[in-house]
C-alpha cells in the first residue's frame, strides 16, 4: 500500500456545505490518480485515498 504525506495538504469541502460541522467530507483532488477523502469532524483520523476514476464515477452516481 502507498502513502502519501498529507500534513501540509489543502483539504476543501464542497461549497454546498453549510460551514456548521455538520455531516461533510473533505477532499484533496490536486493529487494525480488519487482523490484522499476525510470526515470533517475528525480531521485527524483516517483518510480514505480513492483511484480518481472511482472517485468520479462514485460523484457522477451521486449527481444522478
Amino acid at each position: 500500500m502507498r502513502e502519501y504525506d498529507l500534513s501540509n495538504a489543502h483539504w476543501r469541502k464542497s461549497r454546498h456545505s453549510n460551514g456548521e460541522g455538520g455531516s461533510c467530507v473533505e477532499v484533496i483532488d490536486n493529487i494525480p490518480g488519487v482523490v484522499p477523502v476525510r470526515d470533517s469532524k475528525n480531521p485527524t483520523g483516517p483518510v480514505l485515498v480513492i483511484g480518481a476514476a472511482s472517485w468520479t464515477a462514485f460523484v457522477e452516481g451521486v449527481r444522478g
